[in-house]
């Protein structure tokens, strides 16, 4: 087994850092003593002065120690000053006890002033201090927002982020956990578990933790009250609020990938669709030419009275020439839905009336009702409308197409227009089977056939390109349908404007 090299030499052990603390402490203590000495020193040997000069030079002392130094170490000067004033200078000289009463008070006096002082410059130093660190933690906060901008799309964002934050902060360790993905990324905190576990455990409870030991902190990172990960830092001496700010700049960042990547997939998304179609109409006119062709002959030899048929030639070319009609029909309809999606379709608005819509359909779907019964009901006095009249042809045809195939040739079909809170409603409707409710939501979907087997015989794109017609219009195609019952399709259509109904 091998062992990982230490970074302490043998026989050696790593210095507290309290003890550490401690001597610098005791340190600065006996300097503070020292320059009290000195001043002592200067004020009777050097250049002897009286105990008002002596008490103003041990006062500027004292504001030279607090300063430098801190509270601790011109506390302890302060109190050192007033023995030694009290000393060497006030009457009786050489011991520590005052004879006049008035002295007290000076002596007194001398010592709140110190302490005063001490404490003010204390507090002004620690002001300016934190003021200095709020500063840097602004800039380095600044350094990462920049560092962000430059981010490689080639690079999970997560890493660059840990990377970026080490690097502005110069934390020795930086993790990262992403929820969506349940990732964690990491500098300086390889061979950690328990960080890793912490760091889930920081995103699913949304809490905070710090070990002020191992000078770790593990935070969750929300969008919102929803948390969408944690961050965790060794090392870090950050305030609150700039450990918020970095907090929120990192959300703001993992919610910007997660965006990016929603409208790159969206973008792949619309380009296949638009390249499937582009292919789908291409294939589908290239199918036509062979189509009309077929039919043409098929047609020719079933009407040429010049040409004898035997029966069983008949009945193969009327096969054939059934099967050209409906691959001419799935062509027809894979254009249409093609350029519908495609989006190279416009509408053609114009106004018309309601009636002369259905009237139109009905002829286009005159060969395929084969004598069978469709009852028209429309209301009089109706309204104008503004539509494409080709495509609402289209989608009246493709309801009535839809109507006659799963219904029973002897249930008769009913269409017609009503006048709805204000509305021109269009209603196809059958006396089939119905449709189940759990297929309801689907049969609009693209080559979607329902699970009953008589609907193998649609294409399953009919009602897809209804739909999106009447969607183009700003309207919906509704369903209502009930098993043994039979079905109703029905559809609203923009009003013309109000002087065309005039």
């Amino acid at each position: 087994m091998s062992m990982a090299p230490s970074s302490a030499r043998p026989g050696t052990y790593p210095v507290p850092r309290v003890f550490v603390q401690g001597m610098r402490l005791a340190g600065r203590i006996i300097a503070a003593l020292g320059l009290v000495a000195g001043v002592t020193f200067l004020s009777l040997r050097l250049a002897p002065v009286n105990e008002i000069t002596a008490g103003f030079l041990y006062l500027v002392a004292i504001l030279v120690i607090a300063t430098v130094g801190g509270l601790v170490e011109s506390t302890v000067a302060s109190v050192t000053a007033m023995l030694c004033f009290n000393y060497f200078f006030l009457p009786p000289v050489g011991t520590l006890t005052i004879a006049d009463p008035r002295n007290w008070v000076a002596l007194f006096a001398f010592l709140a002033t110190s302490l005063t002082a001490s404490q003010l410059s204390a507090r002004a130093k620690r002001r300016t201090r934190e003021a200095i660190d709020r500063q840097n933690e602004i800039e380095k906060l600044y350094s990462l927002s920049r560092a962000l901008l430059l981010t490689d799309a080639m690079r999970p964002i997560g890493k660059q982020i840990v990377e970026q934050i080490a690097q502005a902060f110069e934390f020795p360790a930086v993790a990262l956990y992403e929820r969506s993905t349940d990732e964690i990324y990491r500098a300086g905190f390889d061979g950690l578990p328990a960080v890793e576990a912490a760091l889930r455990e920081a995103a699913v409870r949304s809490q905070f933790s710090r070990d002020e030991r191992n000078r770790l902190v593990i935070t969750p990172i929300r969008l919102g009250r929803q948390p969408i990960g944690s961050l965790a830092l060794r090392g870090s001496s950050l305030s609150d609020p700039a450990l918020q700010s970095l907090v929120n700049l990192v959300a703001i960042w993992l919610e910007r990938a997660l965006s990016e990547e929603a409208v790159n997939r969206a973008a792949v998304a619309t380009r296949s669709e638009e390249l499937k179609s582009t292919l789908l109409d291409a294939i589908a006119h290239e199918f036509k030419t062979p189509l009309t062709s077929i039919k043409a002959v098929t047609t020719d030899l079933l009407s040429d009275p010049a040409t004898p048929l035997e029966p069983r030639q008949r009945e193969l070319i009327s096969i054939a020439d059934e099967g050209a009609d409906r691959l001419s029909t799935l062509v027809t309809q894979a254009i249409q839905l093609a350029r519908i999606e495609g989006g190279k379709f416009q509408l053609n608005r114009g106004i018309h009336f309601p009636s002369s819509l259905i009237s139109a359909a009905l002829r286009q779907v005159k060969s395929l009702a084969d004598g069978r019964e469709i009852k028209v009901c429309i209301a009089e006095d109706l309204p104008l409308v503004s539509v494409d009249a080709r495509l609402v042809e289209m989608v009246i045809a493709h309801l009535l197409d839809n109507a006659l195939k799963y219904s029973p040739p002897s249930s008769p079909i009913s269409i017609g227009v009503r006048v709805n809170e204000g509305n021109v409603v269009i209603y196809v409707m059958d006396r089939g089977p119905g449709i189940p409710q759990a297929e309801q939501s689907r049969i609009f979907d693209k080559f979607y056939r329902g699970t009953t087997e008589q609907n193998l015989k649609s294409t399953g794109m009919g009602l897809a390109i209804a739909r999106e017609i009447i969607r183009a219009h700003g309207q919906e195609i509704q369903v209502s349908s009930k098993p043994g019952e039979g079905s109703e399709f029905s559809f609203s259509l923009p009003l013309a404007p109000r002087s065309s109904n005039q």
